[in-house]
C-alpha cells in the first residue's frame, strides 16, 4: 500500500530545500565585492601626540570606514537584502595578478603612509619644522587598460626607471620623456621592505599620444622626520581615506579648537602638499556619518561631494580640495548653538 504525501509535507520539503539553497548561496563567495556602511568613529582615541592638550567641550573629529569583503552568491543575486550596500566587480578591488591578501597588505601600507603624511601636514601648518626628504614616487592607483596591473601595486614606491633615480614625480616624468610609447622600461621599486625590479611596457598618454606613461597615478613619497612623537593606531583599518581626519585631529590634540564644538566627520586622502584626494565608498561613508549623528561631513570636492549630497538626507556636506580649505570651512561655521 503506497503512502500518500500530503500538501503540508510537500510544503515543508520545499521550504527545507529553499533554506538549504539559501545557506549554500550565502556561504559560496561570488566574483563581486560588497561595500557596507560602518558608523563613523571618533579619531581622538587613536591619536597620541607628545605634549598634547586634553580635548575640552563637545564636538570632536570623526573618521569613517567601509566594510569591504567578498559578496556571497546570495548577496550578488539579491543585493537589496543589505541596506546601503554596493556591489563592485572584484577586478576593481583586486587587480589582475594580485590576490586578496596582497590587496589587504597594500591597504595597511597605505594607512601607515597616510598617518605619517597627516602628522607632517598638521605640524607644518602649526609652524613646526618638519623634514620631508623625497625618496621616490608612490603608486597611488594602478590604471586599468595599461600594462601596470598585475605588476605594480598601490603603495609601491618607484625609486628608479632604467637605472636612473626617480626621487620626485618631476624626475620620473623626465625619465619617461625619453621613452617612446609602447617601449619597455625597467622599474625598480620598494614594496614594503623589499626591493623589486620589473620590466613593464609603456602605453601612450590618452591626453598626449606622443608621451609614454607606465599606467598609475603618482604621489610623492618622502622620509619624514617630525620634531616630536606623533603616533596613530588605526588597528586593522586600511587605506588612505582617513588622512584628512587624522590631520585635523593632530591639530586638535595640540590645542587648536578645530571642531569648534561640532561633531565633524571627514574623509579624503591627504598629500604632503596638503591636497585632499578622492576616496571610494562615499555612499556607505555618508550613511555611516549620518548614523553617528555628525553635524558636518568634510569630503573631497568633485564627484565625491556630488554623491555625498545625494545620500546626505539633511547632513551638511562641505566639499574641500585642500587642508587649508578644510580649516577655513570649519573656522567660518556659525557658532554652535
Amino acid at each position: 500500500m503506497r503512502r500518500s504525501v500530503g500538501p503540508l509535507q510537500i510544503l515543508g520539503a520545499l521550504v527545507g530545500l529553499a533554506v538549504l539553497v539559501g545557506i549554500v548561496l550565502y556561504l559560496v563567495p561570488s566574483n563581486d565585492y560588497i561595500l557596507l556602511p560602518d558608523q563613523a568613529h571618533p579619531v581622538a582615541p587613536l591619536v597620541t601626540v607628545q605634549n598634547a592638550h586634553p580635548a575640552k567641550g563637545p564636538g570632536g573629529i570623526y573618521f569613517v570606514d567601509v566594510f569591504e569583503r567578498r559578496a556571497s552568491l546570495l548577496e550578488q543575486l539579491f543585493p537589496s537584502i543589505r541596506s546601503g550596500s554596493t556591489l563592485i566587480p572584484a577586478s576593481e578591488i583586486v587587480p589582475p595578478g594580485s590576490n586578496d591578501q596582497e590587496v589587504r597588505q597594500a591597504d595597511l601600507r597605505e594607512m601607515t603612509m597616510s598617518q605619517k603624511v597627516a602628522a607632517a601636514v598638521a605640524l607644518r601648518r602649526l609652524g613646526y619644522h618638519v623634514i620631508a626628504k623625497p625618496n621616490g614616487v608612490i603608486v597611488d592607483a594602478v590604471d586599468i587598460g595599461t600594462h601596470a596591473p598585475g605588476v605594480l601595486q598601490p603603495t609601491d614606491v618607484i625609486v628608479a626607471v632604467n637605472g636612473a633615480g626617480t626621487k620626485t614625480i618631476a624626475s620620473l616624468r623626465t625619465r619617461l620623456a625619453h621613452v617612446k610609447p609602447g617601449a619597455f622600461v625597467t622599474v625598480t621599486l620598494l614594496r614594503g621592505t623589499r626591493i623589486k625590479t620589473f620590466r613593464i611596457q609603456t602605453t601612450a598618454d590618452p591626453l598626449d599620444p606622443k608621451r609614454a606613461i607606465i599606467g598609475f597615478s603618482p604621489d610623492q613619497s618622502a622620509d619624514i622626520v617630525l620634531p616630536f612623537r606623533v603616533s596613530i593606531d588605526a588597528g586593522n583599518v586600511g587605506g588612505p581615506s582617513a588622512g584628512l581626519a587624522f590631520t585635523l585631529q593632530v591639530m586638535e590634540a595640540l590645542g587648536r579648537n578645530v571642531d569648534r564644538g561640532y561633531k565633524v566627520a571627514a574623509t579624503g586622502t591627504i598629500s604632503l602638499n596638503g591636497a585632499v584626494g578622492e576616496i571610494g565608498g562615499i555612499e556607505q561613508k555618508t550613511i555611516g556619518v549620518r548614523e553617528a549623528h555628525a553635524d558636518v561631513f568634510l569630503v573631497p570636492a568633485g564627484e565625491n561631494a556630488t554623491d555625498a549630497r545625494r545620500y546626505a538626507h539633511g547632513l551638511r556636506i562641505i566639499a574641500v580640495k585642500s587642508f587649508p580649505q578644510a580649516l577655513h570651512a570649519l573656522a567660518t561655521l556659525p557658532p554652535k548653538g
